[in-house]
């Protein structure tokens, strides 16, 4: 990239079915130093179908980075984890789960099935917001995703 040319706003997907850790996310992510695109989802299945452009999400952008509860309805953060990890088309997404799970089995059964970082979700905004910048600056900044 050259000094001349724009920053692209950052594409991410957040799978999450709670409003008030989506209020909390998308608070956070504005404080970070990156413009970034958020697309909200609320369970396993419209994540699914976001990823694969499929019905309403036809038009959506591959996001660069999906940020993933465990506790989804319709199919959980597990099963979401598992089919991106057998789809070849999406299993080069960055996935991060964000979970108030604390148990040892969730954690790696998650990172068996392709997570690429666990984190448990901060409680209080500032925390979220070092948080969100934490996960910027590793996986949309430092890391280099596969070409699409």
């Amino acid at each position: 990239m050259s000094f001349g040319d724009a920053i692209q706003p950052l594409e991410m997907l957040l799978v999450e079915d709670n409003p008030g850790d989506i209020r909390l996310t998308t608070e956070a992510l504005k404080e970070t130093k990156q413009e970034i695109n958020l697309s909200v989802v609320g369970d396993g299945v419209e994540a699914l179908a976001f990823l694969r452009k499929q019905g309403k999400y036809a038009d959506s952008a591959r996001p660069r980075l999906a940020l993933l509860d465990l506790n989804l309805p319709k199919k959980n953060g597990h099963e979401v984890l598992e089919e991106i990890q057998f789809d070849p088309d999406l299993r080069g997404i960055p996935v991060v789960v964000l979970t108030t799970s604390r148990s040892d089995n969730d954690i790696g059964r998650a990172y068996e099935l392709g997570a690429s970082y666990c984190i448990t979700k901060p409680t209080d905004l500032d925390s979220f917001i070092r948080v969100m910048e934490s996960i910027q600056s590793i996986c949309l900044t430092a890391a280099r995703p596969p070409d699409d």
